[in-house]
């Protein structure tokens, strides 16, 4: 196997959107791994991230961003910890560590001209950190299924993958207004469309990745979620996945897990709302946005702000990529 991997320049288009909208501090180019469009400095992560040690008892949360990951997160490690809320109270990516947050982040150049700032071990070699860390693990990656951990891919050790999918159009709003908060995109809606259909926003193609889980759907240690369902009953999701992940809930835990599951508790803790992150960068100048991260939380805002035209593409888009795959979102 070689040690390398692939890398190429997005090109057309979509990459001169890229170069004119969505530079950053921390953010000063983009390649392509995979046909995966992935910020440059994911580079130095690539074959790390491809060789990791997977251990029996890893469960992983995979997703497109902005499908509801965070709330499948927290309800996932609620579950497995048997509702154990006073332990949650920890934040998030540190019991729940985010694989690739190093690679979309580099504040090597802001802390070389600001040497009072530091960050914390998760943020600043992610990989390291989810290395070291004890058993069980609790793992997040938005990776599509081709660049996750090899031994992951192969289910060599039977690790456990919770992935989470959501409708596309509800996605491109959400993600567009992440961008925007998080991630120094400086376009407006309709240029993220473009870029979004085009399959070249980070993490993109948006159906490759959903299809590469999905054509995994019978692998036995892999449960495939909708934000969809778990707007609509989260209490049978809470127990489909606690049958999975082999706990079991009480009533008094499952209701508990409700309430704190809820759009409301979630937007106002700050072990999940990721306050503390948009505090940073508004702090040191990072991004310029103003806004929350847990912003909306519905089903259907995209008819709020898209016209027919992009309905239209929109629809042919995802007749296209649907089209024989037993799928639908």
């Amino acid at each position: 196997m070689s040690n390398k991997l692939e890398y190429c320049l997005p090109d057309g288009k979509s990459a001169e959107l890229l170069n004119q909208y969505f530079l950053t501090k921390f953010r000063t180019g983009y390649v392509k791994c995979k046909n995966v469009v992935l910020p440059e400095y994911f580079k130095n992560f690539g074959v790390r991230i491809r060789e990791m040690d997977i251990r029996s008892d890893d469960v992983w949360v995979c997703s497109f961003p902005k499908t509801g990951t965070t709330w499948t997160q927290e309800m996932v490690w609620c579950v497995a910890h048997e509702a154990d809320l006073k332990t949650a109270e920890e934040f998030l990516p540190q019991r729940f560590p985010f694989l690739e947050h190093s690679p979309l982040f580099d504040y090597g150049d802001l802390m070389a001209k600001n040497p009072e700032i530091t960050f914390p071990d998760f943020v600043l070699d992610s990989i390291s950190y989810i290395n070291n860390y004890p058993s069980p693990r609790f793992i997040k990656s938005h990776l599509p299924f081709k660049l996750l951990p090899e031994k992951l891919q192969k289910n060599e050790t039977n690790a456990k993958i919770v992935y989470v999918a959501r409708n596309a159009r509800d996605t491109c709003v959400s993600y567009f207004h992440h961008c925007r908060l998080l991630e120094g995109y400086k376009g407006g809606f309709e240029q993220f469309c473009e870029l979004f259909l085009q399959g070249n926003v980070c993490f993109g193609p948006f159906w490759d990745h959903i299809l590469g889980f999905w054509e995994q759907r019978d692998n036995p240690n892999l449960l495939i979620l909708r934000y969809e369902e778990m707007k609509k009953d989260l209490k049978s999701v809470i127990h489909k996945t606690a049958n999975f992940l082999g706990k079991e809930l009480n009533e008094q835990q499952v209701e508990k897990l409700l309430d704190h599951l809820s759009f409301q508790s979630m937007k106002e803790n700050r072990a999940v709302n990721y306050e503390p992150v948009i505090e940073v960068n508004k702090k040191y100048n990072l991004i310029e946005e103003d806004g929350t991260f847990m912003r909306c939380g519905k089903v259907g805002e995209w008819k709020e702000f898209m016209n027919q035209e992009l309905i239209n593409r929109f629809e042919k888009w995802e007749n296209e990529n649907l089209k024989n795959t037993g799928l639908s979102l």
